[in-house]
C-alpha cells in the first residue's frame, strides 16, 4: 500500500486500489454495497472529500473503523502561485519534504471546453533534458500512487470555487518528473483516475508523456488504455542525444518502433511534443527528417517553442521559423499545433517546473533510477 501521510503508518485511501479496499471491507464483513459508497466518497468528481466525517451515510462505527486503518490527507499546498492568464502552478510538499509542482490550466476563458491539470510524478528528473529546468534538480524520488492522486483531489477542491466552469475535465503526466519511470505508481494512479465508480475521467482524457522509455511505452498499452504523449524533441539520433540523453540508450529507431508496435485503440492517435530550440532542432531539414519519421503514425504534433529559464543553455526560435517548421509537416499530412506558453509569468509553462520545489529544499532526498541518471 502507498503512504502520503502525518502517519506514516497507515496507507493513505487516495493511492488504494478499489480491490484492496473491497477486500478490507469484506474481511470486516461489511455488505459488498459500501465498498462502492466509501470509494466514490473518496473520489468523488463533484469534489473528494478531506475528511472520513464527510461520509454522511457511512454509520459511524465504520468510519472510526476507516480513520483507524488508513489516512485521508491531502497533500499540503504550500504555496499557490496564479498567473494573470488564469494559470494555477501549486507547490506541494510532503511529510518527508519532498516538493513537487502540479499546474491548472483553464482554458474554458478561451473558448475550449476543457480545463487541463497537470501532475507530477517524481520531485525532480534523472533523464537530464537540456532544455528543462526540471532536469537540474538532482535529487528526486518517485511519488506514491496517493500523492499522485492527491494532486488530481487537491487541485479539484481548491478551484471548486471558481465556479462550475473552473471543473478539471483532462489530465496530463507533464509536470515534474519522467512518469515511465515510476511506471507502477503511475499506472495504479491512471486506474484510479478513469474508475467508473469514482472520479471517472475518459480515457482520452488522461494523458501520460514519455521522453522515450521504451520497454514501458509497450507496458503502457497492455495494461490501460488512456492516451500516450511522446516528447521527441528531433528526428536525428546526433541531435536528439543531445539534448534528450535518454536517446543515447533507446535511440530513435527504437523509439518510433515502440509507437508502430503499440496497442493504439481505434480511432486513437498519439500526441508527439517537440520543443523547439533556436538554431538546434529547428532547421527545414530537421522538419523533413521528422515528417518522413512519423509517417504512417498516427498523430498530432505540438510544437513547442522554448519557454525561457536561467539554467537552459537555449534560445527560442523566431516566430517565423517554427512557422516554417509548422509548414513543412504539414505537407506530410499531420495536424501540427503550435502551442501558446500558459503561465509563462509564474514559471508555470512546459519545461519551467521546479523552481519553487527547490526554494524548499529538496536536500537529503534519494536519487532514484541510478540506470537512467547517467545519461544525465
Amino acid at each position: 500500500m502507498e503512504y502520503l501521510s502525518t502517519d506514516p503508518g497507515k496507507p493513505n485511501l487516495r493511492g488504494v486500489a478499489y480491490e484492496t479496499l473491497a477486500q478490507w471491507l469484506d474481511d470486516r464483513g461489511e455488505k459488498p454495497y459500501r465498498q462502492k459508497q466509501i470509494f466514490a466518497w473518496v473520489h468523488r468528481p463533484a469534489g473528494p472529500i478531506a475528511s472520513f466525517d464527510e461520509m454522511t451515510d457511512i454509520k459511524k462505527g465504520l468510519r472510526e473503523a476507516l480513520a483507524e486503518g488508513f489516512d485521508l490527507s491531502l497533500p499540503e499546498i504550500a504555496e499557490r502561485q496564479v498567473s494573470p492568464d488564469g494559470t494555477r502552478k501549486y507547490l506541494f510538499v510532503s511529510p518527508d519534504g519532498g516538493a513537487y509542482e502540479a499546474v491548472y490550466i483553464p482554458e474554458v476563458a478561451i473558448g475550449s471546453n476543457t480545463n487541463t491539470l497537470c501532475v507530477s510524478s517524481q520531485t525532480g528528473c534523472s533523464v537530464g533534458c537540456t532544455f528543462c529546468f526540471t532536469a537540474s534538480l538532482r535529487r528526486n524520488r518517485n511519488l506514491t500512487t496517493a500523492e499522485i492522486m492527491g494532486q488530481v483531489h487537491a487541485v479539484m477542491r481548491d478551484v471548486k470555487e471558481l465556479g462550475d466552469q473552473a471543473k478539471v475535465t483532462n489530465i496530463v503526466f507533464m509536470g515534474m518528473g519522467e512518469p515511465l519511470l515510476n511506471y507502477d505508481n503511475v499506472v495504479a494512479a491512471c486506474r484510479l483516475m478513469v474508475d467508473e465508480r469514482g472520479l471517472w475521467f475518459a480515457t482520452r482524457r488522461v494523458t501520460v508523456s514519455t521522453s522515450g522509455i521504451v520497454p514501458n511505452i509497450a507496458r503502457l498499452g497492455q495494461d490501460t488504455e488512456v492516451q500516450l504523449a511522446l516528447s521527441l524533441h528531433a528526428a536525428s539520433d546526433d541531435i536528439r542525444s543531445k539534448i534528450v540523453p535518454i536517446n543515447k540508450k533507446w535511440g530513435v529507431g527504437a523509439l518510433v518502433q515502440a509507437l508502430r508496435d503499440y496497442p493504439l485503440k481505434p480511432r486513437r492517435r498519439f500526441t508527439i511534443e517537440y520543443v523547439v530550440l533556436g538554431g538546434v532542432n529547428d532547421s527545414l531539414e530537421e522538419a523533413h527528417k521528422t515528417g518522413r519519421l512519423l509517417q504512417g503514425i498516427p498523430c498530432k504534433i505540438n510544437l513547442l517553442p522554448l519557454n525561457p529559464h536561467e539554467r537552459t543553455p537555449h534560445a527560442a526560435p523566431s516566430e517565423a521559423q517554427t512557422k516554417a517548421f509548422q509548414a513543412v509537416l504539414r505537407e506530410y499530412g499531420f495536424n501540427v499545433f503550435i502551442r501558446t506558453p500558459r503561465g509563462q509569468e509564474i514559471s508555470a509553462a512546459c519545461g519551467q517546473l521546479g523552481g519553487l520545489a527547490e526554494e524548499h529544499k529538496l536536500s537529503r532526498l534519494p536519487i532514484v533510477n541510478q540506470e537512467e541518471s547517467q545519461y544525465a
